[in-house]
């Protein structure tokens, strides 16, 4: 407050953004699937995608084709996008990208839709995640892993391991062994206090 405002010498120096900056948005085509969600969740329908289908021979033989879709266009009109990052958060497949870069101005209003080809160009502006901070939560999907891994890795040492041997006082007893081959073994359907009675001859 005590100091005097200076201009910052733009563009001779370029601005210090922050990590999560809404600049424009780069396009990781590989994960794009076609499955359109972007498009339909955009509230400005500023996204305009095209694309075809193709049949995909069996890997093996004997098995089925299967059809895929194949991205022909997908352009991004920035004069109508508001810059919501509603199409960021629902990609499921992690195809698009907030960029910082911020410099794309035009002078007609047209050339502000910006193919896929640009769009993909941008994705080399795109920072690195920022770090969680020490006392953050461990997300979800990684503490699913950990528990997965951490269970394979205790069955595969259940397995590897040699089978140990029987403690002493899970044997039965020797005089129990004996008791149990001496007493008579009663017919199957007998109760036991059946058995400990005694039989009674018929009547002559």
């Amino acid at each position: 407050m005590t100091r005097k405002s200076v201009t910052a010498p733009y563009p001779d120096t370029q601005p210090d953004l922050p990590p999560r900056t809404r600049g424009v948005i780069g396009l990781f085509e590989e994960n794009c699937t076609v499955c359109m969600l972007c498009a339909r969740e955009c509230p400005d329908w500023c996204i305009y995608i095209d694309s075809h289908k193709e049949t995909v021979p069996a890997a093996a033989p004997g098995g089925r084709e299967r059809s895929r879709n194949v991205l022909d266009r997908f352009a991004i009109d920035f004069s109508l996008c508001m810059y919501c990052g509603i199409c960021i958060e629902v990609c499921p497949f992690d195809a698009l990208f907030w960029s910082p870069e911020f410099e794309y101005a035009e002078t007609d209003i047209r050339d502000l839709t910006h193919e896929r080809d640009k769009l993909r160009a941008w994705m080399w502006t795109v920072p690195a995640p920022p770090a969680l901070d020490p006392g953050a939560e461990e997300p979800k999907e990684l503490a699913a892993a950990r528990k997965t891994a951490d269970k394979l890795a205790a069955q595969a040492a259940e397995a590897t391991a040699p089978p140990s041997a029987p403690s002493a006082g899970t044997e039965p007893h020797a005089d129990e062994q004996a008791r149990a081959a001496e007493s008579p073994a009663r017919p199957a359907g007998e109760s036991k206090q059946q058995a400990d009675q005694p039989r009674q001859e018929g009547r002559e």
